[in-house]
């Protein structure tokens, strides 16, 4: 298979069985749900169980949608007590992976049995519905659990993510006023304990509206315990069973309220409803994956992130799968975890990030070789736009050249997947690096800055025209930052603030943050698309692009770059990226610097965090590193740009830097 660079519009020539003919499908389905969408709706909700039928479909006052207005449903009851009339009862659920090794098998009817048990000792709390509850735990099974159980009861909750500080923890607590803190006496992380308890308390202590915290006993280790304020999990169960009745939830009533990023520094509150956003997720999900009731699903997102909402924890649960859930980081003990686990359990579907992909390029094809994967049907990616080499070692080295990879693109926001192959409905050819087309209800259009629709092959700001049912209601408490945010800039279009090309066929190139771009010389250059052009030369594993001030050019471009095994840094190795950029974007992508490192700041999720390597780059306050997985990453890219001339890390080229007018 030939190697292609973003943006490249030829399809790539997979073997026969792994996409299916274009039929037509697709197409038909496409347009019915952009012309009518009130009936398409319609249709595909009759796949839910309603306590109560909607009046109305779709109530459309931009910038606010309201789906199936006036209906009433449960979504722990879509999850868990209508498989309870089927044989989906005694099916395995979860199977639970720990990093210690220990693991937990969890059939459907004892999932329900504990949903029920801990929805009954929050309410014995004096939770009830429309309280707060803020859920900080690591990737273990009570997190799921109290997650269906707050949407049993109407609890609106936060999952706050386990490697948040508890000054973060605080900040999150006291904007959603959380009644309850959920977390555990600590989490495991490459073989170290963090200690969650602490931080937990830490919260509470300059949050007045916190007035229990609940422990759930996962480490071993021990911890002070308030009697006026903690309590034991363990001693607020029923030794029982118990049964609690789902609440008859308004589709639009708030279901969960996640923190994300703001450019003010301030996270900002996204709101997620009940009716839209279960069918959106469970949709969604069959049209991207095909999936069945053989599938055994493993997403590998971080709960603490909408992916594990969506995809780790609701749609699977919604549509009856197997689902795997791993607690540890993906190379501790060993770097063939993950393909340890999937051997283990059978894995049919497998969705990851392009991160993790290429840190396991980096590592070598010997490692996932050991094991076999040959019951993997499907792949996915998720979390930033793929480039076609790890999408190509990907097909290759994990799917065997045998199966197809849908690449989704979404956001917190949008609630689930927006552009994605669709194998569920009809597949697309495949482009390694594309996401190929909009999901049904999905309007996309291309914009220039002044709003006018790009021909194809330009690049521009991807907008949707339409709502769409698991489109957010609000940001928290803040409708003002709501519209500024994503309908101000193209008024009646929602604005996700991504950059994307539309090529000759149609297909969807997505190029990452708007806000991600370097501007050289008045020219502006994508962080997203120096990444894909480095990584697209056979020694390099990852790459992470930044920028510092320069007096001329304005900025100029600083990479840091970890190399395949079995090469090593070298001023050849500098001169030869150097021309690789040059040649495949042009003389202004000529780097400043290239810095070699063992290690890219990453979250604990694999997103790279890029505002790390530009403090590094500019001499700024690192900040708050709570959420980086290694803090040895951050410590090498200081040390590599302090030494400028230590020929360890810093390659001075010796080739003349072009003058760019």
């Amino acid at each position: 298979m030939k190697t292609m660079t973003q943006g490249d519009t030829r399809v790539a020539h997979l073997p026969t069985g792994s996409y299916y003919s274009p039929s037509g499908e697709y197409d038909e389905m496409h347009r019915r749900s952009i012309e009518d969408p009130e009936g398409f709706w319609a249709e595909q909700a009759r796949s839910l169980d309603w306590m109560k039928p909607w009046d109305k479909v779709l109530d459309w006052k931009a910038p606010y949608a309201r789906w199936f207005v006036g209906g009433k449903l449960n979504l722990s009851y879509q999850c868990l007590d209508r498989h309870m009339k089927t044989e989906v009862k005694n099916k395995v659920a979860f199977y639970w992976e720990g990093e210690l090794g220990d693991s937990q098998v969890l059939t459907y009817a004892e999932l329900y049995r504990l949903t029920n048990n801990y929805a009954a000792a929050l309410k014995r709390l004096g939770v009830k519905r429309g309280d707060k509850v803020a859920l900080y735990l690591p990737m273990i099974p009570a997190l799921p659990i109290f997650m269906l159980a707050c949407a049993r009861i109407g609890a609106i909750f936060t999952v706050v993510f386990s490697a948040f500080s508890g000054q973060a923890l605080a900040d999150r607590v006291e904007d959603v006023e959380a009644k309850v803190i959920v977390t555990a006496t600590g989490m495991h992380r490459r073989g170290k304990i963090l200690p969650l308890k602490d931080n937990a308390v830490e919260a509470a202590s300059k949050c007045p509206c916190v007035e229990k915290i609940i422990v759930v006993k996962h480490t071993g280790h021990h911890v002070e315990m308030d009697p006026a304020r903690d309590v034991w999990l363990s001693d607020i169960l029923a030794e029982c069973d118990e049964y609690v009745a789902p609440e008859e939830m308004d589709a639009n009533d708030p279901l969960f309220v996640l923190y994300t990023s703001g450019s003010t520094g301030k996270p900002k509150g996204i709101l997620h409803g009940t009716g839209g956003y279960s069918l959106w997720i469970a949709k969604t999900l069959q049209w991207a994956f095909k999936t069945d009731a053989q599938t055994v699903w493993w997403c590998t997102a971080d709960i603490g992130w909408i992916t594990g909402h969506s995809y780790v924890v609701y749609a699977p649960l919604e549509l009856g799968l197997t689902s795997v859930m791993y607690e540890g980081a993906p190379d501790y003990p060993g770097i063939d975890r993950w393909w340890q686990i999937i051997a283990k359990y059978g894995v049919t579907t497998f969705y990851t990030s392009p991160t993790a992909i290429r840190m396991f390029m980096r590592h070598g094809e010997e490692w996932p070789a050991k094991h076999d994967l040959s019951s993997l049907k499907m792949l996915g990616s998720v979390g930033e736009p793929i480039n076609p080499e790890a999408w190509l070692w990907y097909y290759r080295n994990i799917g065997h050249e045998r199966i197809s990879i849908s690449d989704t693109w979404w956001q917190t926001e949008t609630g689930g997947f927006m552009i994605s192959p669709t194998p569920g409905i009809q597949a697309h050819p495949l482009k390694p690096g594309s996401a190929t087309k909009p999901m049904p209800g999905v309007d996309v259009a291309v914009l220039d800055a002044d709003g006018k629709e790009l021909p194809n092959g330009q690049t521009g700001f991807i907008v949707i025209r339409k709502p769409w049912p698991g489109m957010l209601l609000d940001i928290y408490r803040n409708p003002e930052l709501y519209e500024k945010t994503y309908w101000s800039r193209f008024p009646g279009y929602y604005l996700p603030g991504d950059y994307c090309m539309k090529d000759q066929d149609n297909f969807l190139w997505l190029l990452g943050r708007a806000d991600e771009v370097i501007k050289v010389a008045g020219h502006r250059i994508s962080t997203a698309e120096l990444e894909s052009a480095i990584v697209g030369h056979s020694a390099v594993a990852e790459a992470a692009a930044c920028s510092r001030p320069d007096e001329v050019k304005g900025e100029a471009i600083i990479l840091f770059v970890t190399l395949r095994k079995g090469t090593t840094p070298s001023v050849e190795i500098k001169n030869e990226l150097t021309r690789h950029l040059r040649a495949t974007i042009g003389t202004l992508a000529t780097p400043e610097e290239i810095f070699f490192v063992n290690l890219l700041p990453k979250t604990r999720s694999g997103k790279i965090m890029r505002r790390l390597l530009k403090a590094v780059a500019t001499g700024a306050t690192i900040g708050d590193t709570s959420t980086l997985d290694d803090g040895a990453s951050v410590d090498e890219a200081k040390a590599a740009f302090a030494e400028l001339t230590d020929s360890a890390h810093h390659y001075k080229t010796s080739e003349k830097k072009p003058d760019i007018k």
